[in-house]
């Protein structure tokens, strides 16, 4: 079984959101070190993969509903 659009954008989006999360507890005296600009740009990222996703879901849906017509 293949993993839909929709379901892979929400792991995307959560996986973009706990990258998020773990960046604002590593900036403790900077932002503009290693430790924390690292996991702001996988959930960069992820959150642009995500986006995408849910572009192609919708496209797709879009394309499914008018081949029905």
């Amino acid at each position: 079984m293949r993993a839909s659009p929709l379901l892979m954008a929400f792991i995307y989006f959560l996986f973009g959101a706990a990258f998020t999360y773990i960046a604002t507890f590593t900036a403790t005296e900077s932002v503009w070190n290693f430790r924390t600009l690292l996991p702001v740009l996988v959930a960069t990222f992820n959150f642009a993969v995500a986006i995408r996703l849910f572009i192609i879901h919708f496209k797709v849906k879009k394309i499914k509903n008018n081949k029905k017509k």
